[in-house]
């Protein structure tokens, strides 16, 4: 920093040191043990008015990493913010040092139980995974007295069982993610057990439209993303945002909520302050309904002529834009059994492949079914083949049936319950 003030009116080192080390497995085996430390930090810059930007891995090279930043300024977008100053953090608890003294005997340990214990379960399953574990220290320093540095651990188990009979595959696969230390895999175990379960006889669907329930996974994949676009600073301030005009009023059922909330403690996604030094605070983006909330980074912020939500978020070696830190969606009232009843006939999405969105601003999805189940007389009757679902995410949200009351963590940063939809195109394939 000291070096680039020598010729920039505002400078602002990020900086990210991490190592983990993953233990996998492959073929019902134990495959490789690895371990990988990196360092790296980059340099943004107001000069002229104009934003300059350069990162590095390599730590001794500060004239080179900072005469990048200076030379890039010139052809930088133009400054619409200043670097915060001084502040307070909230407390938030991100580190758990039990982490690092988990050996990798008790790894291996863990990632051979969920092997053996689905192998017991099915010995036409071959398993592959992985346990793993990290740690990581996010600082930041600006020209404006504003500084940040917190360190971070990881533990993540994460394993798929796959079933092969002749050209018919069956992919199955569950993950936990955890601040602390993750001792018992029986989670992972019983949801890869009860997908195993459910897709145990294949059952036939015809092209209709039909009530689904969407698992957690499938929710992330289909309804979330158009909410978050339509949400985010950016598209908003492009004015490309459906929702730009429409803050304060109800866009889905009122029953439906997202919070940003990245100051829960003891979620891996959370943090005290975003990554350009703004505190981390509770975001209430869709409540009861109605479009609270737009999340915003410094830039966009000032391009909007509004502040910053502590909503910066970047890799080391690309500028900031707006991001959510940890996503919470409502639960609801009603149990996922009783979901499956009242549908009589429908579709359980579990996981979908690609989830392509065709219109992600204007709220389409169109998506292959690699995992779902077939609901007829309210249970559950096989899986399905073959099949996609489209419709739009506003459009079913707006005709919700219910929203589970069991919720449940995808990735670390996203708590969501099992919804159901009334009514979403399901087309067969051959």
């Amino acid at each position: 920093m000291e070096r680039a003030r020598r010729e920039a009116d505002e400078v602002e080192v990020f900086f990210v040191s991490s190592e983990s080390t993953p233990v996998g497995f492959e073929a019902n085996a134990l495959k490789e043990v690895d371990s990988s430390e990196s360092a790296a930090l980059a340099v943004r810059i107001v000069k002229d008015g104009r934003v300059g930007f350069s990162s590095t891995s390599d730590m001794s090279d500060v004239d080179g990493v900072v005469e990048a930043a200076l030379e890039t300024a010139p052809f930088g977008a133009k400054a619409a913010f200043e670097f915060p100053g001084a502040g307070a953090y909230p407390d938030v608890s991100v580190y758990d040092a039990a982490v690092e003294g988990v050996s990798l005997e008790e790894m291996t340990s863990l990632g051979q139980r969920v092997v053996d214990e689905l192998r017991a379960y099915s010995n036409e399953v071959q398993v592959e995974g992985g346990v793993s574990r990290s740690s990581s220290t996010i600082a930041l320093i600006n020209s404006r007295g504003g500084r940040f540095s917190y360190r971070r651990s990881g533990f993540q188990v994460g394993f798929q069982g796959t079933v092969i009979h002749g050209d018919d595959m069956l992919f199955t696969s569950e993950s936990l993610s955890s601040v602390s230390p993750i001792g018992d895999p029986s989670e992972i175990v019983a949801s890869i057990i009860r997908q195993l379960g459910w897709a145990k006889d294949i059952a036939a669907v015809e092209t209709k439209t039909m009530p689904v329930v969407l698992m957690a996974t499938a929710v992330s994949s289909v309804l979330l993303g158009p909410l978050l676009a339509g949400l985010n600073g950016k598209t908003v301030q492009q004015g490309t945002s459906p929702l730009g005009e429409r803050l304060g009023e109800r866009i889905v059922d009122r029953r439906f909520s997202l919070i940003d909330d990245a100051t829960l403690s003891d979620i891996p996604g959370s943090r005290m302050s975003d990554d350009e030094g703004i505190p981390s605070r509770r975001l209430p983006l869709i409540d009861a309904g109605v479009a609270s909330s737009f999340f915003y980074d410094l830039q966009t912020a000032g391009l909007a002529g509004t502040r910053s939500t502590g909503s910066g978020e970047r890799s080391i070696g690309s500028l900031p834009g707006p991001g959510p830190g940890v996503l919470l969606v409502g639960e609801g009232d009603t149990t996922l059994e009783a979901m499956i009843e009242g549908m009589g006939d429908g579709l359980v999405v579990e996981r979908l492949l690609g989830a392509g969105q065709s219109n992600v601003l204007g709220g389409d999805f169109n998506a292959n079914v690699l995992l779902g189940y077939r609901v007829e007389g309210g249970r559950i009757t096989g899986r399905v083949k073959n099949a996609m679902i489209s419709g739009n995410a506003y459009t079913a949200l707006n005709d919700l049936a219910s929203i589970g009351s069991e919720g449940r963590w995808v990735r670390g940063g996203l708590y969501v319950p099992p919804i159901a939809l009334a009514a979403v195109s399901v087309s067969a394939k051959g």
